[in-house]
């Protein structure tokens, strides 16, 4: 299970969320972004700006109080307020990674992170950087054991440079957390084909069906249909991703209790 949490500002908590026993619960922290409050570029150095509710210390005793919950945060996002976010070509890759790699190492001791996710969203017409930078810091922070857990949140316009890092950097990352609702389709057949779709340019075992809060593509219970019907056309279910508990704080978190019982029920583990 995947679920970012602290991107919109709303004051949600950790401990509201329900979670399951029997599921790996993965808090998604949104998001940690290389640059200072204005949005100028850090140069590798990433900075926590998510909801001021997700402190260390109630991170820490959400995992003591659930053994099965695990911490990342994701890297980026679209905008840091009126700023839109975009990969840049670093002056130098090697400096830009090590960069990375202290603030990240010092952040993840600071707030109990077992592992990062990767969701830049904008790139430059000319991109040679990405796969590199990202698939070397990835490799590096496991290297190290900073982290155990690495996921990437590619959507249907930034298919091109995640494919690129998932070929050169695959055996370093855990999980495709492919942002299903950016594919504008609503009923559960569609829904099927667009995972096939994904599932050809990313490995099926690790691409996980998504579902985006009062927002954009399937909504309501068609969600859950659509996984039904995954399994019915051979597809594992692996897991789910939901964006976000800050919307899902309104309805009692009913999404992340029926991915849950949905889960729990599949016949394969989770």
């Amino acid at each position: 299970m995947m679920e970012y949490i602290g991107a919109t500002g709303v004051p949600v908590k950790l401990e509201a969320v329900p979670v399951e026993e029997g599921i790996v619960f993965h808090f998604i922290l949104s998001f940690a972004i290389d640059a200072d409050p204005s949005g100028n570029t850090q140069n590798g150095k990433f900075s926590p700006y998510w909801a001021d509710t997700l402190t260390p210390e109630c991170v820490a005793a959400m995992k003591k109080s659930h053994p099965n919950v695990k911490a990342l945060t994701s890297l980026s996002g679209w905008s840091l307020g009126d700023k839109v976010l975009r990969w840049y070509t670093p002056d130098d890759t090697q400096q830009w990674i090590s960069n990375a790699f202290s603030s990240l190492s010092s952040m993840a001791q600071q707030y109990h992170l077992d592992g990062i996710d990767i969701d830049y969203e904008n790139f430059p017409r000319h991109n040679s950087s990405f796969a590199y930078c990202i698939g070397e810091l990835i490799t590096l922070l496991k290297n190290q054991s900073v982290i155990s857990v690495a996921t990437i949140a590619p959507y249907h316009k930034t298919i091109a440079p995640y494919i690129e890092l998932f070929e050169n950097y695959g055996d370093v990352i855990d999980f495709v957390n492919y942002q299903f609702y950016t594919d504008k389709v609503r009923k559960p057949k569609s829904y099927v084909e667009a995972f096939k779709i994904r599932a050809g340019q990313f490995d099926k075992e690790k691409l996980l069906p998504s579902y985006e809060v009062n927002g954009r593509g399937i909504q309501g219970d068609a969600f859950f249909d659509a996984l039904s019907l995954l399994e019915e056309n051979g597809f594992g279910v692996n897991g789910v991703m939901i964006f976000s508990a800050d919307a899902s704080s309104s309805n009692d978190y009913y999404y992340e209790r029926k991915s849950q019982d949905f889960l729990l029920n599949s016949t394969v583990s989770v």
